[in-house]
């Protein structure tokens, strides 16, 4: 932005320096251009020198600023891409994990109901073995009627 202040400053000034020496801009002299001479005004001709190299620095300067706009348009147009493909990815590598994890949580699942269902077995024998003992110690009653009735006939 300075830098177009800057520059229309300079184009008022030379506009101006233009106006304030008209009689010498337009003032006829003789030019030789090589092969003829002519008359002419050499301040016309320079200022339209200067006005010529002003719109053609203005084109380029156009051109240059269009150009890299579309360059930046395209890349972020290549990073939305890319950040759509990395966003895919991501959401494919986490249903992944979910299924590995569903898998693991399946087998886990499956493992402890197995581990306690030993656990009660073993539980389950070791109270049977327990019963057995106080059984044969003659400490416990037994649980069977018929087993009670042959008690309650002992003297």
């Amino acid at each position: 932005m300075i830098r177009a202040l800057a520059f229309f400053l300079i184009l008022v000034l030379v506009g101006l320096f233009a106006l304030l020496n008209w009689d010498a801009f337009s003032a006829l002299t003789t030019l030789n251009l090589g092969l003829t001479t002519l008359q002419a005004p050499l301040g016309l001709i320079m200022l339209g020198l200067v006005a010529f190299l002003c719109v053609l620095f203005t084109v380029w300067v156009i051109s240059l600023q269009a150009s890299s706009l579309m360059d930046a348009r395209r890349q972020t147009r290549e990073l939305q891409a890319q950040r759509d493909l990395a966003d895919r990815a991501e959401a494919s590598r986490f249903t992944e994990l979910r299924t590995e994890l569903m898998v693991r949580l399946d087998r886990l699942q499956s493992e402890s109901r197995l581990a306690i269902e030993q656990n009660a077995n073993s539980v389950a024998a070791h109270v049977g073995q327990l019963e057995d003992r106080l059984e044969r110690a003659r400490l416990l009653r037994p649980t069977s009627a018929l087993e009670s009735a042959d008690h309650a006939r002992e003297p």
